[in-house]
């Protein structure tokens, strides 16, 4: 394994037990992929930092709030990799008051918010808000059984795309034709085709990338998950990297996974721990200055890139976080 790669997935798992050291209470769905937050931006968890990150967020929402729920470790990590985490809030719950006028209250929509507060400017806050809901009503009419409160998330970033809301909805829609054949979660592959539709390239070579990125990985043993692992997949394969590459290194980062304290038999699931993976390569090529991509790939492409990666991250948020509620009803 590169050493650079090393480094970053050392990284991730220092993350990990650091933010559940601080967090003793919360689930363990969580940690993984806040640690993922943090290692994404290229930073150690600084507790000091998460725990007025968690004041910060007592301070500005009330007890009821959706930014309060069940994604409350996942929005106080993002704001600690923030160096303005009040400014970022304030921009934050703008953005979510918008929505909510659009949109009824749900856990989903503070991820959403988060997102346009981060990538766009505030002064077009209202317009994209706008854009989100309508690119939002035209996948529900595409698929109204499958479209729930978790693709305002996908809404969000799609409408922060340079396409008009119907060239997103029409590329989305050719995406999930082509893909669903291969995989058999709806949800999912709406999901996928989410952040395929992202990406650049016909949809025709998007979809069948991932689809032998897939086949390649599962003739290698490495078989990938096709629940809410699948947006991470997707922005693996838009990645501009032979696939035999991604293949080996993401079976290497797996490895190293594996034998890691909580990774292994009776730690996290294999196909969760081989999206830990995907997630860690795709950092290290999208985030990482100076790797071969950010130094090759045209300003478009690593835009896109990191509206997919985005839109991937906060699926995994999204999944930890029922998972968490589940378990948490369960008990």
């Amino acid at each position: 394994m590169k050493q650079e790669l090393a480094s970053l997935c050392e990284k991730f798992i220092v993350n990990r037990d650091t933010i559940k050291g601080a967090f003793a209470w919360d689930s363990a769905y969580i940690y993984p992929v806040c640690a993922a937050i943090f290692t994404d931006k290229g930073q150690l968890a600084d507790v000091e930092q998460m725990r007025r990150c968690r004041d910060i967020l007592r301070e500005q929402t009330g007890i009821f709030s959706n930014f309060r729920g069940t994604v409350k470790l996942a929005m106080i990590s993002m704001l600690a990799v923030d160096g303005n985490p009040e400014g970022k809030l304030q921009k934050s719950l703008y953005v979510y008051n918008a929505l909510k006028r659009l949109f009824f209250t749900s856990s989903y929509l503070p991820l959403a918010s988060m997102i346009i507060a981060d990538i766009a400017e505030p002064g077009v806050y209202e317009e994209i808000a706008g854009r989100t809901r309508h690119i939002y009503d035209l996948m529900k009419a595409e698929h109204p059984f499958l479209t729930s409160g978790e693709d305002s998330v996908f809404a969000a970033l799609l409408a922060l795309s340079e396409l008009t809301d119907e060239q997103i909805a029409e590329e989305s829609e050719k995406c999930y034709e082509i893909l669903k054949a291969d995989f058999f979660s709806g949800n999912a592959v709406q999901s996928l085709s989410h952040v395929l539709a992202l990406g650049e390239g016909s949809a025709r070579e998007k979809c069948e990338r991932t689809i032998e990125l897939y086949r390649g990985l599962k003739r290698k043993g490495h078989k990938y998950g096709t629940s809410y692992e699948l947006p991470t997949l997707g922005v693996l394969g838009l990645l501009p990297l032979e696939l035999d590459v991604l293949i080996e290194e993401l079976a290497e980062i797996d490895g190293f996974l594996s034998g890691q304290k909580g990774f292994g038999v009776w730690g996290t699931g294999k196909k969760q721990r081989l999206m830990y993976a995907g997630m860690l390569l795709a950092s290290y090529y999208i985030e990482q200055e100076g790797s071969p991509v950010m130094t090759s790939a045209a300003i478009g492409s690593t835009i896109s890139l990191i509206a997919a990666q985005q839109a991937a991250m906060c699926a995994a948020v999204a999944a930890s976080s029922a998972a968490a509620a589940s378990s948490g009803s369960a008990d």
